[in-house]
């Protein structure tokens, strides 16, 4: 903390602009952190508890109401409004094939809510791409610096430059420790997204099986 907080009072403007920007991405990176691995936990489990609920029940009302219970945060709602859903009359949907218009209306509502659960994920890679380099220009800079107001003060020695280098140093050390976590938080919430992914694709292939059946049966 100390060379931080040196490096901050000795930088000039650029310096300091590249640690507030450091600070931002790193709450950002952060934030995101906790709010995705608060929503995923979340989604997993009421994937977990809701798909056998909703195949246990008796009827599709029923099932509806099962699904409204452990489906809190709405990723598998959407998919049986759009196995269900009727086309309005007198429109190209309702002129298509029923298979064909389940596929088109469970692949949108299914897209809507991957795009849901991949919410941030830019971030943290964009987060977890460009901090060392940030953290990088910021140190090539302050060693600049430093240099620059030694060779001001006309007398060079290991003391004066050895303080300096290592106060810019610092800001190197920022960019790996903002870059880190993003980049780790990033792989696994991807893992995680892919296996609800594969999940909500069963549940989305099962009740288009379902419907099509219904409607042949029909």
């Amino acid at each position: 903390m100390n060379g931080v907080w040196q490096f901050w009072q000795h930088g000039d403007g650029v310096t300091r602009a590249v640690a507030v920007l450091l600070l931002l991405m790193s709450v950002s990176a952060w934030v995101l952190i906790f709010w995705k691995g608060w929503l995923l936990a979340r989604v997993r489990t009421d994937i977990g508890r809701a798909v056998p609920a909703f195949w246990s029940a008796a009827s599709l009302g029923v099932g509806r109401d099962q699904l409204a219970t452990f489906d809190r945060e709405g990723t598998l709602a959407p998919l049986l409004d759009a196995a269900t859903a009727t086309p309005p009359a007198g429109t190209l949907e309702a002129h298509g094939l029923i298979e064909s218009q389940l596929t088109r209306r469970l692949r949108d509502a299914l897209h809507r809510v991957l795009a849901q659960l991949q919410f941030g994920q830019v971030v943290l890679a964009s987060v977890g791409s460009t901090a060392p380099f940030i953290g990088l220009f910021g140190t090539v800079w302050g060693i600049y610096h430093a240099l620059g107001s030694i060779a001001i003060s006309g007398t060079i020695t290991i003391d004066k430059v050895s303080g300096p280098v290592g106060e810019a140093l610092v800001m190197t050390a920022a960019g790996l420790a903002v870059a880190i976590p993003a980049v780790l938080a990033y792989n696994v919430f991807g893992k995680q997204i892919g296996s609800c992914e594969a999940d909500l694709e069963g549940f989305a292939h099962d009740l288009r099986e379902m419907v099509s059946d219904t409607a042949v049966s029909a």
